[in-house]
């Protein structure tokens, strides 16, 4: 049995934490991150503002991702799954291997949508995101300006497309409540999916 599941999320939403403790509490569960498939800098394609394009799917290398997945899917415990189980597991998540995938950009990506028994994604203000923005360092580095004029219209854009999309099942989860309380509800969630996938 497999369950893929995946996060979403605005920049700095949390999800690669969120994603890392689930990990912590799924026996058989592994994680591929978006992160992992950027393109080198020099790669990247540059607009007339000279703002770097990265909150884009050209940034990333997608048909290596999209691979990664499957491959995953195809013999889930060759991935280097920890198979020991957490104490007090429940008995739904034995034997059962789980994918977790996070990143910024997936739903729109086609290859991927019908993998998924699960979406989530995280949302913040603006206000919240920006200064978990400016708290990070990138390489490179954000230029004067980027947040404003790349970075969160492009995460308005992508979020309105998603919303706009009647076929597309997401939870939606507000990237300001506790670590503890996101973790709580999206371990609930999939307990229950996996009760829905033994009847």
């Amino acid at each position: 049995e497999l369950l893929t599941m995946f996060s979403n999320s605005v920049t700095n939403g949390g999800k690669t934490t969120l994603a890392e403790k689930l990990k912590n509490m799924l026996p058989n569960s592994y994680i591929i991150s978006q992160d992992d498939f950027f393109k080198p800098e020099s790669e990247v394609e540059t607009d007339e503002r000279g703002f770097k394009l990265y909150d884009v799917l050209d940034a990333l290398y997608m048909d290596e991702m999209v691979t990664s997945i499957r491959n995953w899917i195809k013999s889930p415990a060759s991935s280097g799954v920890v198979t020991e189980e957490p104490e007090n597991t429940c008995d739904n998540v034995k034997n059962v291997y789980i994918l977790i995938v996070e990143g910024f950009l997936l739903y729109n990506y086609e290859p991927l949508n019908e993998l998924w028994n699960r979406r989530y994604f995280l949302t913040l203000p603006y206000e919240e995101c920006k200064r978990r923005r400016s708290t990070r360092v990138y390489q490179p580095a954000d230029t004067p300006g980027y947040f404003d004029g790349h970075v969160w219209p492009m995460y308005l854009k992508y979020k309105n497309e998603l919303e706009e999309n009647a076929s597309m099942q997401v939870d939606y989860l507000d990237g300001t409540k506790s670590q503890e309380e996101l973790l709580s509800y999206v371990y609930s969630d999939i307990m229950q999916e996996l009760n829905k996938l033994r009847e």
